[in-house]
């Protein structure tokens, strides 16, 4: 490992270093994920969906925390957190509906045309209900799904802003 970890462990002594490599990571998993779509021809589900929003958005407050003076990288390290572990939920339910899937499958509306159909009260349950598409497993590396992969990196981007939080200044 030699240099590797010492050099690691240095991006927290430069917090918007590290903020800014977070939000580069997250814009690289979007571009992944649009490359799949696009080039691949893999559907996203609306748990895909709701996982790239949260990726958006934490990409967005890493970005900003990046930009802003580094005091403030405890505060974009909480909201990187708690946005990751809600990705992380998502994903996690994501995963227990493939290793699991429920005995009948119906595969509902896209997003769009949810929200054109039905008032957002009722959209967001049926977000997180999963269908046919959130349970199918499409695409696969080193054994694990999309939904896999997205929990493991939710996970580490949530770390990652705890330790921002919690670093002395």
């Amino acid at each position: 490992m030699g240099p590797v970890l010492p050099a690691l462990l240095s991006l927290f002594d430069q917090p918007r270093r590290l903020l800014a490599l977070i939000a580069a990571a997250c814009i690289a998993l979007l571009a992944f994920g649009l490359y799949l779509q696009h080039a691949v021809g893999l559907e996203p589900c609306p748990m895909c969906i709701v996982q790239r929003y949260l990726f958006v958005l934490v990409a967005l407050v890493a970005a900003i925390g990046a930009v802003l003076p580094a005091a403030t990288a405890r505060w974009s390290g909480a909201l990187m957190a708690l946005l990751s572990l809600t990705g992380a939920g998502v994903a996690a339910r994501q995963s227990w509906l493939q290793w699991f899937p429920p005995e009948i499958t119906a595969c509902g509306r896209d997003l769009f045309g949810m929200i054109e159909s039905f008032p957002l009260r009722r959209v967001i349950p049926m977000l997180f209900r999963g269908s046919g598409d959130c349970s199918a497993v499409d695409w696969t590396f080193l054994g694990l799904t999309i939904a896999n992969w997205s929990f493991l990196n939710f996970l580490l981007v949530a770390a990652l802003g705890a330790a921002l939080l919690l670093r002395r200044r």
